[in-house]
């Protein structure tokens, strides 16, 4: 056989190479055993990074008050040939009236799916898909909120739809009739999951029985909201000193502000300026409140009244909530419970500061039925821990460490940095404080250890703590032989059965409250 010279060239070549590369990585080897690679530490955790230069952008840059009424934050992007624009509005469900619970959300969502005065609805879903465009809308608790999101070529087109959705929508009778049918059997559903049941029974130890939060849509009131009552909810509330606008995306941003002019310009009708949001939470009585749920795990939240988040404390309440539960796996709950015990996959806390009216500090986690109780204590020991002793300064340093390398990621695209400041227009904080994102890193620095004690001391009571579970009652009520700790023991309070409610009525499905077994 004959062998051509050349592949044997190639075959010797690639030897020596494999040669030449394996010595090297011998070498490199044994210098990094022995420390001597230039730059490379032995260990991962002696890896040194210059500190972050980041510097957020200004709201003021981008800020524009317009002729026709809204404020807007208009920022270019040219990235991508897409538009976004979300036109936020004071509404909310704070402001229905009684008896008509499920107004707002009906409203909110046929905005943009029920047709305009020129185009059906199925007329308008159709040319949006062949626009590849997005057209969302909704309404909240205490806010609204109109979406456009399309190519850049289409944007003028666009912003006629969205001009007719903000002003004629139809609000077809199919699909008011087609939404009814479908919140009414989502309401069927409601004490289906124990996750919805906890989160419905919070809020009302939380902020009361009668606030406004807690009025929740009945298969009656739905059935009583008429086409009129959204039409007039409507144009009550959509008008332009009622919005605040996010603009981004590639456009120019003069042209893109004469667009916006004209979007809001002359508009067919005047509404009013909403009403202040009501703050009359009632805050329940201390002790546990029991949820029978034929479930094999139990949940449960323990909560206690929060802050506003312009409370000076609210920096070092973020600092100290960080260490006890809401840092994840850095965190002393979650190490408590999870890591050393193995009680539950998640366990946290969390205490944001509320925009409108205070919020709530609260602690959860899921577990089995019958270490319900135990897990619950070792959370209450971890609360008294952070207030008898100040954290340690590793725990300091990681915390803060967490926020300020996060930072950078809330403004990551044009669209959030447009969204951002939206809300805090919205919400009231560019009025209050224009400068916090500027000086957020400072103030997060500014946190000691001892402020961090302060605030547990100051917030974190627990004889005021109110608990509450959900789940199977009679394997929760029994303790561990290992651990004998029931939830009578957990509180000064009583331990109080709750009833379900009724899904369709939200009435309680027994009579009254009534005393568990103890």
């Amino acid at each position: 056989m004959k062998v051509n010279k050349s592949c044997v060239g190639f075959v010797r070549i690639a030897i020596a190479l494999g040669l030449l590369a394996g010595a090297e990585q011998v070498t490199t080897a044994q210098n990094s055993a022995d420390g001597k690679s230039a730059g490379i530490p032995a260990r991962p955790e002696l890896l040194k990074f210059p500190p972050l230069k980041y510097e957020p952008p200004v709201a003021a840059k981008y800020r524009v008050q317009l002729k026709s009424g809204p404020v807007a934050y208009v920022v270019p992007d040219k990235e991508l040939p897409l538009v976004n624009i979300v036109v936020y509005v004071h509404t909310g469900n704070y402001l229905v009236p009684k008896g008509k619970e499920g107004l707002g959300e009906l409203t909110g969502y046929l905005i943009a799916r029920g047709g305009t005065k020129n185009m059906a609805a199925e007329a308008l879903e159709e040319r949006l898909a062949l626009l590849a465009a997005q057209l969302n809308s909704g309404i909240g608790d205490n806010q609204g909120s109109v979406s456009l999101n399309l190519l850049s070529k289409d944007l003028d087109e666009g912003m006629g739809i969205l001009r007719d959705v903000l002003t004629e929508p139809r609000f077809q009778d199919n699909k008011i009739a087609l939404r009814k049918q479908q919140e009414l059997q989502a309401m069927k559903q409601r004490n289906d999951e124990s996750e919805a049941i906890e989160a419905r029974e919070a809020g009302f130890l939380a902020t009361g029985e009668s606030f406004w939060a807690n009025q929740y849509s009945t298969a009656a009131s739905l059935e009583g909201i008429t086409r009129t009552d959204i039409e007039d909810f409507h144009k009550k509330w959509f008008f332009p000193s009622n919005f605040v606008v996010a603009a981004s995306g590639d456009f120019d941003r003069d042209a893109m502000i004469q667009k916006l002019e004209k979007l809001f310009a002359n508009w067919p009708y005047q509404g009013e300026k909403p009403p202040a949001i009501p703050t009359n939470t009632v805050f329940a009585k201390p002790g546990v409140y029991l949820v029978n749920k034929d479930v094999n795990q139990g949940r449960v939240s323990m909560m206690l009244p929060g802050i506003l988040r312009d409370n000076p404390d609210y920096f070092s309440v973020l600092i100290m909530n960080d260490i006890l539960g809401g840092g994840g796996f850095t965190s002393r709950i979650m190490n408590s419970v999870r890591s050393d015990e193995g009680l539950a996959y998640s366990a946290y806390s969390s205490f944001p500061g509320g925009v409108y009216y205070p919020s709530t500090f609260s602690s959860g986690f899921q577990s089995k039925s019958r270490t319900v109780a135990y897990a619950s204590s070792i959370v209450l020991r971890e609360i008294k821990k952070m207030t008898d002793t100040p954290p340690t300064d590793p725990e300091l340093s990681i915390s803060k460490s967490g926020f300020i390398d996060r930072f950078p990621h809330q403004f990551a695209t044009k669209g959030q940095v447009a969204n951002i400041f939206a809300q805090d227009e919205f919400t009231g904080r560019y009025a209050k404080d224009p400068t916090f994102w500027e000086k957020f890193r400072d103030r997060i620095n500014a946190v000691t250890a001892g402020d961090a004690q302060r605030v547990a001391q100051k917030y974190l009571k627990s004889d005021q703590m109110v608990i509450l579970v959900v789940g199977q009652k009679d394997d929760i009520m029994l303790s561990l032989p290992d651990h004998p700790m029931t939830l009578k023991q957990l509180t000064a309070g009583p331990v109080t059965e709750v009833p379900l409610r009724d899904p369709l009525t939200m009435k309680p499905i027994s009579d009254a409250q009534k005393p568990a077994a103890q």
